[in-house]
């Protein structure tokens, strides 16, 4: 009969709001973000956390720096006034 690291090694997890439990320990899990399950390896310092706090559910969203537009200025006429 398996043991119970076995049973529980990739085990999918829909339920982002239940706590890690310390049996736990040393499988990985796939949770559940809302479009595909999140590979996640639950080491000691993840027990007592919720699941969902391990497997975002947004998109990180790089900002890119942009520049303004520097406007040439016309001879006669002040910078930075209308």
């Amino acid at each position: 009969m398996k043991n119970n690291k076995d049973l529980l090694n990739n085990k999918k997890i829909w339920s982002r709001r239940s706590t890690i439990l310390p049996e736990f320990v040393g499988t990985t899990v796939r949770i559940y973000n809302g479009k595909n399950h999140i590979r996640c390896k639950i080491t000691e310092e993840k027990v007592g956390h919720k699941f969902g706090e391990f497997a975002m559910t947004r998109k990180r969203r790089v900002q890119a720096k942009t520049t303004a537009p520097v406007r040439p200025v016309k001879p006669g006429k002040k910078a930075g006034k209308k």
